[in-house]
């Protein structure tokens, strides 16, 4: 069931994640992918453990690129091979079944406490899944960093 919706602009990797759905996950650890964010992820993507005790989830030519970059960066130094080794440990190639639901995988459930409720958040490039009560507290969190945040980005140029 979606609280917002989102649209489609364009299709591969022109494609922009919008939206907030909310949708729970089955005793199975199944998971019914909201159609918009379906026709832009395709029938194949990876999901990952993100920050914040979220999972990432990229279409394959969002995540080819960030692989790309994480390659290039030099593995001398521990903060980078500490963060590669996190990220892509906890990798998984998914798949859509015809009811267009995902398996996450046990470890990927548990990293990011997902229960019953989840919310499917599109954050332009790619997609997270929060636990309902994780997001509800990052939210509030972050609503209350919203104006600050807001004058730094101005700063910034954007």
């Amino acid at each position: 069931m979606a609280q917002s919706g989102a649209e489609d602009y364009g299709s591969g990797a022109n494609n922009m994640f919008i939206g907030k759905y909310i949708h729970t996950i089955d005793g199975k650890g199944r998971l019914i992918v909201p159609a918009k964010f379906r026709e832009a992820l395709g029938e194949h993507f990876i999901v990952t453990k993100g920050l914040d005790h979220c999972l990432f989830v990229y279409p394959p030519v969002e995540w080819n690129t960030l692989e790309e970059k994480l390659r290039a960066l030099p593995f001398t130094q521990p903060d980078v091979r500490a963060f590669v080794r996190f990220f892509f440990s906890g990798a998984t190639e998914c798949e859509l079944d015809k009811q267009g639901r995902i398996l996450l995988p046990a470890d990927l459930r548990d990293y990011a406490q997902l229960e019953k409720n989840l919310v499917l958040v599109g954050v332009s490039s790619r997609v997270e899944i929060w636990s309902e009560t994780l997001w509800t507290e990052y939210s509030r969190q972050a609503e209350s960093a919203y104006a600050s945040a807001t004058e730094s980005l101005v700063q910034l140029g954007i």
